[in-house]
């Protein structure tokens, strides 16, 4: 089996890191164990040192993704896990994600169902994308935004620089392997409640949501965005055309706007899909 690495980006999780670091030495014994400590003002740094952990220490809060990344960098396997360090995550699954790997996959994603989700509006939001990401890449995508998974190292260090410094580093690093043709698999986990308070925000973390949309489709293949809304404002353009013809027999202004908005938005979808194949281009 190759060398493995574990990632914990923890932010005050104190509590649950004293659950879930020997659990994960028990369940992987040789395994390097790597607590990225977020900007903490509880003891997260002194548990995860206490059992063992190597220990990164952030002196403020860079985000999830920062210590992701700072955890990937840092990581010596070949294949690293990423889980969460609150206690949601269950090390007995490491073993099931990583034959799943070794089937030949390059990433495999915990797919958490219903009842693992946040809350009710968590849950809707998540199957909404997993719809839309499954739409914009053509494979069954069972959880776009889950924090547990599996990757091969050398692959996964390839979109650092494209992961996000806050928390949708999962759905940004997802749509980088399939764009890439890096093979990409579920397995189904379970999800307990988390220790301590969730740094979640409603009302902030809607806007991100809401930006994570656009991130799955501009990470993947932009036109399958920016094309049925160009062709959605010339349909509406031919329409209103059609109407004000008919009944007033004329070419409105209202119609050369909507119809140019249709070829603006094109052209805007047709560079934006060229951005992102230079982004993905990798030197031979």
């Amino acid at each position: 089996m190759s060398s493995l690495s574990i990632v914990l980006p923890a932010k005050n999780e104190a509590e649950g890191l004293r659950r879930t670091l020997p659990a994960l030495r028990q369940q992987v014994p040789d395994a390097q164990i790597i607590v990225v400590d977020d900007g903490s003002t509880d003891e997260t740094a002194a548990v995860a040192a206490e059992y063992g952990a190597t220990v990164l220490v952030a002196p403020y809060s860079m985000g999830n993704g920062a210590a992701i990344k700072r955890g990937a960098r840092a990581a010596s396997g070949q294949v690293i896990v990423f889980m969460d360090a609150d206690g949601q995550h269950d090390p007995a699954c490491i073993p099931q994600l990583l034959a799943r790997l070794e089937q030949g996959y390059d990433m495999v994603v915990g797919a958490r169902n219903w009842s693992g989700q946040a809350g009710m509006h968590r849950g809707a939001a998540n199957a909404f994308y997993n719809w839309l990401a499954t739409r914009m890449t053509g494979f069954e995508v069972k959880d776009l935004t889950s924090g547990f998974r599996v990757v091969r190292a050398d692959k996964f260090r390839e979109f650092l620089h494209l992961l996000p410094n806050g928390f949708s580093y999962p759905t940004t690093s997802t749509m980088a392997f399939f764009r890439s043709a890096y093979a990409v698999a579920y397995e189904p986990i379970p999800v307990a409640k988390r220790i301590g308070k969730s740094h979640i925000r409603p009302l902030r973390d809607g806007v991100r949501f809401l930006l994570i949309i656009f991130k799955i489709a501009t990470l993947y293949s932009p036109l399958k965005l920016f094309a049925p809304t160009a062709i959605l404002f010339f349909l509406i353009g031919l329409g209103y055309y059609a109407y004000t013809f008919v009944t007033q027999g004329r070419f409105t202004n209202m119609s050369v706007l909507l119809f140019s908005a249709a070829v603006i938005v094109f052209l805007i979808g047709l560079i934006s899909e060229q951005i992102t194949s230079l982004t993905y281009r990798r030197d031979a």
